[in-house]
């Protein structure tokens, strides 16, 4: 005890020194297992890194950056999805809105006046009487609750395939056909009908619609080009041409052969039997190479009407 009294300021210095030693040793402990944690971790880093750099498209490297490039890639396709929209717009319905059946026979009965003096104005040919596949609710004061929606809707487009060829100026059309959606399909003439139903996947829906009309090839394009720059989506799945002379509806005559001659539809009528033509004398110039005849078109054409996003 005498020792500790006489050097009492050596042994606090030495007790304080063992201290602070205790101490460093604690905090060096705990940082040595901080550091080896962070190691692995780090360590963890660089081996996902290299497998990704690894990879095929790699994230790039100090020259090459291609996690930028896919997000401008990314962007690039946001911005065309965009600009995309505008062609697929949705065709109105006609009328817009609540639909009754007093609303719907005004605007059914306003609307085929329309498109008759539409096909006027164009010089285009129309059925006697026709109704543009709508025959069986015309005049009806009366239709089911649950037809008045999607007739609505195929008369707009209706509207809008019949403006596309009446603005290509075809000679004539013969008809329009569409899906049935409505009780009093069942009753209407058939020739109004296609047996297809709209076609839905996780995109949109696609709804059928068969064309026929008359025309030369210079309408005949005019049509295509229509549909394909149509602010609506219309794909044009198969397209039928044959000479008009060699179809003809029922009773109606076949061009260039006198009244009254017979003709089924979808059959030639053999004319009668005339004496071989002594062939003209050569007067020069250029020969007539391809002589430009009435074509009949059989059109199918879908609309894509986007689903709404949800």
């Amino acid at each position: 005890m005498g020792w500790i009294k006489r050097n009492l300021i050596f042994v606090v210095g030495g007790a304080l020194a063992l201290a602070l030693l205790g101490t460093a040793g604690f905090f060096i402990f705990k940082g040595w297992g901080s550091n080896s944690e962070k190691s692995d971790k780090l360590n963890e880093i660089y081996g996902t890194l290299k497998t990704l750099a690894g990879q095929k498209p790699a994230p790039g490297n100090d020259k090459i950056d291609n996690t930028k490039i896919a997000r401008e890639q990314e962007q690039q396709i946001r911005s065309w999805i965009t600009g995309a929209g505008a062609c697929f717009q949705s065709v109105l319905a006609i009328p817009e809105g609540g639909v009754t059946s007093k609303t719907y026979a005004t605007a059914l009965g306003s609307t085929i006046y329309q498109l008759q003096q539409e096909a006027k104005a164009d010089n285009v040919t129309l059925p006697p009487q026709y109704f543009f596949s709508f025959d069986a609710q015309n005049n009806k004061l009366t239709i089911s609750a649950a037809s008045l929606e999607p007739l609505a809707v195929q008369l707009g487009e209706v509207k809008a395939i019949s403006e596309i060829l009446f603005a290509a100026r075809v000679n004539a059309l013969v008809g329009i056909q569409r899906v049935r959606v409505s009780d009093d399909d069942a009753a209407g003439p058939q020739s109004d009908y296609i047996d297809q139903q709209p076609l839905t996947n996780d995109l949109a829906v696609l709804t059928p619609y068969v064309v026929t009309f008359r025309c030369f090839t210079p309408e005949l394009g005019r049509v295509v080009s229509g549909f394909a720059s149509s602010p609506n989506a219309f794909i044009v799945k198969s397209l039928n041409v044959q000479p008009a002379n060699a179809t003809a509806a029922p009773g109606e005559a076949m061009p260039g052969m006198p009244p009254g001659y017979p003709a089924r539809y979808g059959e030639m009528p053999l004319p009668p039997a005339a004496a071989p033509a002594q062939p003209a004398p050569g007067k020069g110039g250029l020969q007539t190479v391809l002589k430009e005849q009435l074509l009949q078109v059989t059109l199918e054409v879908s609309l894509v009407k986007p689903l709404p996003k949800s």
